[in-house]
């Protein structure tokens, strides 16, 4: 049986120094969750297979001059993936596009590095010096590196994680290329496998996709996997404010949980507090608080037959609007991220509505739409509860600079019937630096006796 870790090929065509930026990262340990086992080449002359020959990788090199068309070299490379029993594929400088049918085969599966912050510069047109020109010609004031899944539309996968860049005066394309070039190696080596773990379905080597289903070949992943939590969070330290909705195993209880993180001392400064079932952030210690319009606000609380969880004052905005005669929905169509450039942090929302001894319940993130904050956009999602199922929504994928905003719908989770093992599992997961609180609630269904839990890093 082979290693808990993630198999890797990395594709090259040039001379290979994301590739050795990768390599180093493997030698020093910082790559804990997967092995580079095959480099694959587009270019039999491409100095980057020296490099793996020099590191014992093994290496192969498939040409469409070699197959003639690029069905051909796809078809190749899937059954040497395959045959080497490859989990992961990292673009390190590949320059052949992959063809739709070859993205949808490895969904989710296939990462790759692009030299600005999508979506600005980027798509078809926009590689090597071209990227920097535009951003140049522009006159932006930040650039930088963006780690993504890949699809079938260049440069148009879900984002993983991302960093900036400063533009300087007097830069040109040369040297802001290679200012974001060298960031790009420090992604590649440092950040972009170790996070993919995270971030790639399950957050386990098992849900990447070797267990899966089998379609035309290719292995994907199974959409409704359910998943242990704290396998989703360790190892990621920073996944910002969560909250998590759903039912316990055996049917009998609703369960909402909401924890906060943070990085800042204005962040880590914050305790929740309970009272009269409204459940409360606040300061630990008010003489440092800074911005108190992030830190105070009420989290959780009931209205009639609701119960309302978000990571802000939206709580207050959806229990008035429905004192109105309003929705969920309608409440947060009047509200949007926080303004808190450049990350602007994505409002997350939840609400239970309970009725013939049973509940529904609805999430939502309102996150920007681009890199500037030029505009909001909104999703909604409407769930009918099934025994021992969860959806775990959060702010971020994993730490950046900006942070990278949550991608795609909310996780699916397994809700325990204990609480007190829910809560514990939860809480040891995140990250000991940067966790502060926890609280989870659970409703019984018939009585609608309510049990919660409460945990304070500072206490």
């Amino acid at each position: 049986m082979k290693a808990n870790k993630a198999e890797i090929a990395v594709f090259v065509s040039g001379g290979g120094t994301n590739l050795q930026a990768l390599i180093d990262a493997q030698k020093s340990g910082i790559i804990e969750h997967g092995e580079i086992k095959l480099v694959v080449s587009s270019n039999p002359n491409a100095y980057a297979l020296e490099r793996a020959a020099k590191a014992g990788i093994k290496s192969v090199t498939v040409s469409k001059k070699e197959f003639g068309s690029q069905a051909a070299v796809e078809e190749k490379i899937a059954e040497i993936l395959e045959e080497n029993n490859i989990d992961l594929i990292v673009l390190a400088g590949y320059m052949s596009i992959l063809s739709a049918d070859f993205t949808r085969r490895y969904e989710r599966r296939i990462i790759n590095v692009h030299p600005s912050l999508i979506p600005s510069f980027c798509g078809e047109g926009f590689y090597g010096l071209r990227v920097h020109e535009a951003a140049l010609k522009k006159g932006v004031k930040v650039t930088g590196a963006t780690v993504h899944f890949v699809n079938e539309i260049p440069d148009g996968g879900e984002i993983i994680m991302q960093k900036a860049v400063k533009v300087r005066d007097g830069d040109t394309p040369e040297t802001l290329q290679k200012r974001v070039m060298r960031l790009v190696d420090a992604l590649d080596g440092a950040e972009r496998i170790r996070n993919c773990r995270r971030h790639t379905p399950g957050g386990s080597r098992k849900n990447i996709g070797r267990d899966s289903p089998k379609k035309s070949g290719g292995k994907i992943m199974d959409i409704y996997a359910v998943n242990d939590i704290a396998k989703l969070i360790e190892g990621n330290s920073y996944v910002g404010r969560g909250i998590v909705i759903g039912k316990s195993a055996d049917g009998t209880k609703a369960c909402t949980a909401y924890f906060i993180m943070g990085r800042s001392a204005n962040s880590r400064n914050r305790i929740f507090t309970e009272r009269d079932g409204v459940l409360y952030t606040e300061p630990f210690d008010a003489s440092k608080v800074e911005d108190p319009s992030l830190i105070i606000y009420a989290a959780v609380r009931n209205y009639e037959n609701k119960i309302i969880v978000t990571n802000g004052d939206q709580t207050d905005t959806i229990n008035d609007a429905l004192k109105s005669g309003g929705s969920f929905k309608s409440a947060l169509e009047t509200r949007e991220f926080e303004p808190d450039a450049p990350n602007f942090t994505p409002r997350i929302s939840g609400m239970l509505t309970f009725e013939n001894k049973d509940f529904t319940y609805e999430m939502s993130i309102l996150k920007s739409a681009d890199a500037a904050g030029s505009a909001c956009n909104r999703y909604t999602f409407s769930y009918s509860p099934l025994a021992g199922l969860g959806h775990f929504i959060h702010t971020y994928v994993c730490d950046g600079n900006p942070i990278p905003t949550f991608q795609g719908e909310p996780e699916r989770v397994a809700i325990p019937n204990d609480i007190d093992e829910f809560t514990q599992s939860l809480w040891n997961a995140l990250d000991a630096d940067n966790k502060i609180s926890l609280y989870v609630r659970y409703t019984d269904l018939v009585t609608g006796a309510e049990d919660s839990r409460l945990i304070n890093k500072n206490a």
